[in-house]
């Protein structure tokens, strides 16, 4: 089983993130912040074209001069909500009778901190959840680009034929889709947990 990250195990708010990014003084965030896909410094961080010290000085245009880094780090990162337990839970019991990977567009001012963070809760780490991870800053595509599968089946050895990906964009499972892989939408206010359930039965 493969996994988006954002929207599916964790729960994100990007209104949290545009406000907090207002809230610096950034004039109109929401055109570099998507749900889905970001654009500008943001993409490019994602993308992995960027360091995160060459993200942090494309931004201070963008802020006024006594913002810190920190500070925007924690704006960014409050596109983050958290991981409820019962879904780390649910993982690890899935993990239990199914190989189960993580295909995220993320970053890793985000992955390496409220996100580790968060998957941290049971004293464990993402590495305990999951026989796999790709991220887009590494593998530099970002979803639906087929670079990033393509990385994730090589890097991974997963066989698309084989496994069902669940992501909370379409755009994403029609890409998956072309190339094999069996799909599942998680719809706001749906649990992964919910469609294996079912599918289970």
């Amino acid at each position: 089983m493969l996994f988006d990250q954002g929207g599916v195990i964790v729960d994100i708010r990007r209104d949290h993130c545009l406000d907090e990014l207002r809230r610096l003084g950034m004039d109109h965030p929401e055109l570099l912040i998507g749900l889905y896909k970001q654009e500008g410094p943001f993409f490019a961080l994602e993308n992995g074209d960027i360091t995160v010290a060459q993200f942090h000085d494309a931004l201070r245009p963008l802020v006024p001069a006594d913002v810190t880094d920190e500070q925007m780090d924690e704006a960014f990162s409050s596109f983050i909500v958290g991981i409820p337990l019962h879904r780390l839970q649910s993982l690890r019991e899935l993990r239990k009778r199914y190989r189960t990977y993580i295909l995220s567009n993320t970053n890793p001012i985000m992955f390496d901190g409220v996100i580790a963070r968060n998957f941290a809760q049971e004293g464990l780490d993402v590495n305990a959840y999951f026989d796999g991870v790709t991220v887009s800053y590494k593998a530099r595509s970002n979803k639906p680009a087929r670079e990033i599968f393509d990385y994730a089946i090589a890097t991974m050895g997963i066989r698309p034929e084989e496994t069902l990906f669940f992501d909370d964009g379409q755009e994403n499972l029609d890409a998956a889709s072309k190339l094999g892989f069996k799909t599942a939408l998680v719809e706001p206010g749906c649990e992964f947990m919910d469609i294996i359930t079912k599918l289970e039965r």
